[in-house]
């Protein structure tokens, strides 16, 4: 499956937009981002293993946050994962 990185986070992944894993659910797909690119880690998780609260992560158009089974949600190789962080700031 694809995993769509954003733009501030490409420099972890060598500039690449997409990334390719082989996963069976959406928490296999990111373990999986997070081994092939390692730095990812910090900006995805916190040091208890949580993804962090300002990191959003979409299956195809749905917020993994409020799938039923979350992280344990299903994947296939047709589906997609894309990482949107929270901007802040403005006035």
């Amino acid at each position: 499956m694809k995993i769509h990185i954003p733009t501030p986070l490409r420099v972890y992944t060598g500039k690449q937009d997409t990334v390719l894993v082989d996963a069976k659910t959406v928490g296999e797909a990111l373990s999986q981002l997070t081994v092939q690119h390692p730095e990812l880690k910090k900006h995805l998780y916190t040091e208890e293993g949580r993804l962090r609260s300002f990191v959003n992560v979409y299956l195809n158009d749905e917020d993994v946050r409020y799938l039923p089974e979350k992280d344990t949600t299903a994947v296939t190789g047709a589906d997609a994962l894309t990482i949107i962080p929270s901007i802040a700031g403005g006035k």
